[in-house]
This record gives C-alpha cells, structure tokens and sequence, in this order.
C-alpha cells in the first residue's frame, strides 16, 4: 500500500493553527474533501455532508502535540484512518495530512491527493489572510 505525506508551510504559530484545525465549526471553511455542510456533534463524533455522503468523523483529543488524527466513517461502512499533525517550522508551523493508497486505483489515489492539496492551501490561505507572520511578529 502507497502512502503519502502532503504538506504545507503556513506563516502561523503552531498553536494558532492546530486551534484553529481542530475547531470543528472551521472545517466547512478549509476542509472541503471532508465538510461540505454544517458539521454537527453526535456525542464525541462530529457528522457531515462530504463529497462521499453523510459521513461520522471522531478526531483525537486535543493535545500539546499538534496531532490531529482522525477517522472517518464512510456511507459504506468503511473507516478510514487519517493521520494529520501540525508541527514546528522556522516559518511557522507545517501541517502535514498523510493519505494511503488502501483498496483504491492510482485515479482515485491522485483525486484524493489532490482534494487534501487544495484542502490545505486552503487553510493556509485562511489563516495567512487573518495574520501573516512578519519576521519576528507573532
């Protein structure tokens, strides 16, 4: 099974944008190949319209290091494990989503990677448009 680390560079505290990542009412705002509605709390999982259908999505727990892993539950039944962490950089922070190539075609395995692309240049668009760091500047 393929894997791959997509990645971003956002002029952004780590902090900052893991707060904003994590915070579920900000994900029909970036994470368009996820969230494509309003997403509601069911208990600890969160539900949405996405481009596969109504999925459930349970993140980790908020934490000091930057994970945030989650699962997905499919319309089919199907839970799809997805790694997601935001790290230190010298420019701010990384976001990183890894995607794996687990029972789909090489087509289907390049739209997916393409989504997440967009999906995180949209955030770093986000959270650059709000306060870019300058320099030293927070």
């Amino acid at each position: 099974m393929d894997s791959q680390h997509i990645g971003v560079v956002i002029r952004r505290s780590p902090e900052e944008v893991y707060e904003f990542a994590a915070e579920p009412a900000n994900m029909q705002r970036w994470a368009a190949g996820l969230a494509q509605s309003e997403v509601l709390r069911e208990g600890s999982s969160l539900v949405t319209e996405s481009p596969m259908g109504r999925v459930t999505v349970r993140f980790v727990e908020r934490n000091a290091y930057g994970v945030l892993d989650h699962e997905v539950l499919l319309p089919s039944g199907e839970t799809v494990y997805n790694p997601l962490r935001v790290l230190p950089h010298p420019e701010g922070a990384e976001v990183v989503f890894t995607i794996r190539q687990d029972g789909v075609d090489d087509e289907t395995f390049s739209r997916d990677a393409a989504m997440v692309r967009d999906d995180l240049a949209r955030l770093r668009g986000i959270l650059e448009e709000v306060s870019p760091l300058r320099g030293d500047a927070p």
